[in-house]
């Protein structure tokens, strides 16, 4: 196999989980109500409309802003506020843009670029990396949170959700 393959590879099966985890995330949202997905227990718990604002700024500003080179924009602490200032509908319209727009952009990527290194978020912890890194820290991240969103649908409704094969009982 030939380097370029092993790069073509890399970044189709980043995409493709990007998508799966997306499908995953709709799957879910598609059995809420707005009040579910804004729904909390404790002030110290996450709702899925916060998982969702999170997820959207954080590749908003990992894959457009450290990759692409657009401005960073990203208002970290607004995504976890208590009461969010987006209405569900709109939380979802943005996020599905932005995973759409960072699947472009890891798409497209010139092989060559994988081994640059970037600092996609200057003021976090993470510091410089190469965006093959970036771009393995955020597909990770985007299916952590998508197990997070599942766990809490599960619970909201109170049933299996059988997102991948059905299970005998």
């Amino acid at each position: 196999m030939q380097p370029s393959q092993v790069t073509d590879a890399f970044l189709k099966a980043s995409v493709k989980q990007m998508e799966v985890a997306e499908r995953n995330i709709n799957r879910c949202l598609d059995k809420l109500s707005d009040e579910q997905i804004c729904h909390r227990r404790a002030d110290y718990e996450n709702t899925i409309a916060n998982l969702l604002l999170h997820l959207e700024g954080n590749v908003r500003q990992w894959f457009l802003h450290g990759i692409d080179g657009q401005p960073d924009v990203r208002t970290r602490d607004s995504e976890f506020a208590l009461s969010p200032a987006v209405q569900p509908g709109e939380i979802r319209k943005r996020f599905a843009a932005t995973l759409a727009e960072g699947r472009s952009v890891i798409g497209s990527l010139p092989p060559e670029r994988l081994l640059e290194t970037v600092n996609p978020q200057p003021t976090g912890n993470w510091g410089p990396m190469t965006i093959l890194a970036a771009i393995y820290r955020i597909v990770s991240h985007l299916e952590m949170h998508t197990g997070q969103i599942i766990l809490l649908t599960k619970q909201l409704k109170d049933c299996d959700l059988d997102l991948s094969i059905p299970r005998r009982r």
